[in-house]
């Protein structure tokens, strides 16, 4: 079984979501942005509704979310990045009160997941990111720059809502180039 990496340079993330925002794919952009931004499964961001993230009252975008997740049946609260407000701005003319977030226009439904790991691949590829890239990368490239950013692992346990530290080292994607820079970034003679 081929497992997903995490997207460890912030510059392919930039490049991956750029992808969408020059070809005017908003839509594609608030899925990807929400995917890196929020560490939700993708099905938990499919399940989102324009209300869940818009208030239409007060016409703005709600500075968190909260949800239960459908794999872990736990709820999770998720403060909305300014990433990821700035994508939901753009998306907002297209909101409407009762509709999917991630909206497929010729069902009237969410994408589905295989659709979003097609949109997601297929961008990947386009801008040839050097490693195997899927909708579940981008949960784990949250993870893995909270940790590179020095947050503390038991942190990130708890915004993935994993019941194990085992879970989430595995989700970190640590390889061995980051365990080098830990043996030769430690000094202990001047």
């Amino acid at each position: 079984m081929n497992t997903t990496e995490p997207i460890r340079d912030k510059a392919h993330v930039a490049k991956l979501i750029n992808y969408f925002t020059k070809r005017g794919e908003t839509r594609n952009c608030v899925l990807v942005t929400l995917c890196i931004h929020t560490a939700l499964r993708i099905s938990d961001i499919l399940r989102l509704g324009c209300d869940d993230v818009f208030d239409f009252k007060r016409k703005e975008i709600r500075k968190s979310i909260t949800i239960t997740e459908k794999k872990t049946g736990k709820n999770a609260t998720v403060a909305l990045h300014k990433n990821a407000v700035a994508a939901l701005t753009k998306y907002f003319p297209n909101a409407e009160p009762g509709a999917p977030l991630i909206l497929n226009k010729q069902s009237g439904k969410a994408i589905s997941r295989v659709q979003a790991y097609r949109i997601i691949r297929s961008a990947a590829e386009s801008i040839k990111l050097p490693s195997r890239v899927s909708c579940h990368s981008l949960r784990k490239t949250f993870g893995y720059h909270a940790w590179k950013a020095k947050v503390s692992p038991a942190v990130i346990m708890e915004i993935y809502n994993h019941s194990s530290l085992k879970t989430t080292r595995r989700y970190l994607g640590i390889n061995q180039d980051d365990k080098n820079a830990v043996y030769l970034g430690i000094r202990f003679l001047t």
